[in-house]
């Protein structure tokens, strides 16, 4: 199925003729709309932006503009993260008139990519404890089995990857938010080195500890998000360029 190709997969026919963004887009949007209402992963379904994104990507492509590997793929956002426009709810009722004026310096780096974001994925309150059945939105269940949590706070963001209703969402990760759920969710999580991601726009827990990365289908279609989201650091290897790399060497530090 279209809503099922890879990151990868999904460019090569974009860029083949074989696909277009439009049709992506709307394969997944049907699949949230098929598998959504038992999984709970969505806060909010953006179809109509998404769209006119989607065409957008289509028309850059014709006319020889490519973006890169996120350009015309749908994705998925935390809602503890502004999109202009956009409630930013974090869970919780007591922002539930609080609309972002700006788009959050991830947002802005996604869609300069020429990702297609087609809605914001549940948060457990405030990125803190859940989940609570006392919220405006019922909380995210773990796909594998809805008698089951997904681990908090990215709880939407890892189901909307695990039930394959999107290939990568961004989540926010203080003390495991990130990892967590990607783990209970079967998963790729990255909470990448403090400072890559730009946490501009993004509603805060500890300065010193709040994080911002991708939660993937894969670890290569990670690797292509955190490319594409820490843009900008000259200093960086790009992370998909150690995909397939021999481990031998390598060192880590606990």
């Amino acid at each position: 199925a279209l809503h099922e190709r890879s990151i990868i997969e999904a460019g090569a026919g974009l860029r083949d003729g074989s696909v277009t963004a439009v049709a992506l887009a709307e394969a997944v949007l049907a699949e949230i709309g098929r598998r959504d209402p038992a999984i709970h992963a969505f806060a909010a379904i953006m179809a109509e932006r998404a769209l006119a994104r989607a065409a957008h990507a289509d028309a850059e492509l014709a006319a020889g503009v490519d973006r890169g590997p996120l350009h015309g793929i749908p994705l998925a956002v935390k809602d503890l993260i502004d999109i202009e426009a956009m409630p930013t709810l974090g869970g919780s009722a007591l922002r539930r008139d609080h609309v972002a004026e700006a788009d959050a310096e991830v947002v802005s780096k996604l869609e300069r990519a020429g990702a297609v974001i087609v809605g914001k994925t549940q948060t457990y309150e405030f990125a803190v404890v859940g989940p609570s059945f006392d919220l405006p939105l019922p909380p995210a269940r773990n796909p594998w089995s809805t008698d089951h949590i997904t681990g908090g706070s990215s709880s939407g963001s890892a189901a909307a990857v695990a039930a394959g209703m999107v290939r990568a969402a961004i989540g926010t990760d203080t003390g495991g938010s990130i990892r967590s759920p990607a783990c209970y969710c079967g998963v790729t999580g990255l909470k990448p080195t403090y400072g890559t991601v730009s946490k501009e726009g993004v509603f805060p827990l500890s300065q010193s500890l709040d994080h911002v990365g991708p939660i993937a289908a894969s670890v290569e279609e990670a690797a292509l998000v955190l490319d594409a989201i820490a843009a900008g650091n000259p200093a960086r290897p790009p992370a998909r360029s150690g995909i397939g790399q021999d481990i031998e060497g390598l060192r880590i530090a606990y």
